[in-house]
């Protein structure tokens, strides 16, 4: 690990699960890569086990793979130590199936909204084009992951509202078409309110996340408190790097 992600690391409680530590047996690529599209279509065909679920398979895997991406930054801020997120001065390091499960930052300063702007626009495209769909639904999924990165960093900091209050500046200095974060309080715990579908439950298997927009919003409340009462703390359960949170 890098001397500026490790100060950070030491600054964060649990950051191994966060996605800032590199486990053994992972491979490490140049964050510049995942702006590939021929190579982002290639890893998506290993992913896709009939034609036409290339939209679905693109968005689970970015679901995971943004929040990972995005982790050095949101750690960097909540730190108090920023660090870049130029897919130049960032590494990747993917597990199973090609999935990012940790990140790496390697410079320590500079602006991280423009790092982040010029990561995910860079990356956002390059997915879109890879699958063949339409780029939005991916922008407002790395809203999502902003928004749960710095929650759940708040939480391991034990100061949800001066972490997430970071998110909004963060997200307007990016710029569109990044949607602004949004989060609700549901009884005394704050949830990410959020704007994205990950589309896991279109996979076999999947079940439909307990947040999902596309739930009714009586329902989504109902469901939001009773993980509230089951004690989750001042943030969502973490989600773990490489796999669809709920």
């Amino acid at each position: 690990m890098t001397a500026p992600q490790a100060e950070v690391v030491a600054r964060i409680p649990g950051a191994a699960a966060f996605g800032l530590v590199p486990s053994p047996g992972t491979l490490p690529v140049p964050a510049e890569r995942l702006a590939d599209a021929r190579w982002l279509a290639e890893l998506l065909a290993t992913r896709t086990p009939r034609a036409g679920a290339a939209r679905v398979h693109a968005t689970v895997w970015w679901y995971s793979a943004s929040a990972v991406v995005l982790a050095p930054v949101l750690a960097g801020l909540a730190a108090g130590r920023p660090l870049s997120a130029r897919p130049a001065d960032t590494t990747v390091f993917l597990g199973r199936g090609g999935l990012p499960v940790a990140a790496v930052s390697a410079v320590a300063g500079g602006d991280p909204a423009d790092g982040l702007r010029e990561c995910l626009s860079a990356v956002v495209p390059a997915l879109a084009a890879a699958a063949r769909m339409r780029p939005r639904p991916l922008w407002a999924i790395a809203s999502d992951s902003l928004a749960n990165g710095l929650l759940t960093l708040g939480r391991a900091l034990g100061d949800t509202g001066a972490v997430t209050a970071l998110a909004r500046p963060l997200a307007a200095a990016v710029g569109a078409p990044l949607p602004a974060p949004r989060y609700v309080d549901v009884a005394g715990t704050r949830f990410t309110a959020r704007a994205s579908c990950c589309l896991i439950d279109r996979l076999p298997q999947g079940a439909t996340c307990l947040s999902c927009p596309r739930r009714p919003p009586a329902e989504r409340r109902r469901l939001l408190e009773d993980a509230a009462a089951r004690s989750w703390g001042p943030g969502p359960a973490p989600r773990p790097p490489g796999s669809a949170g709920r």
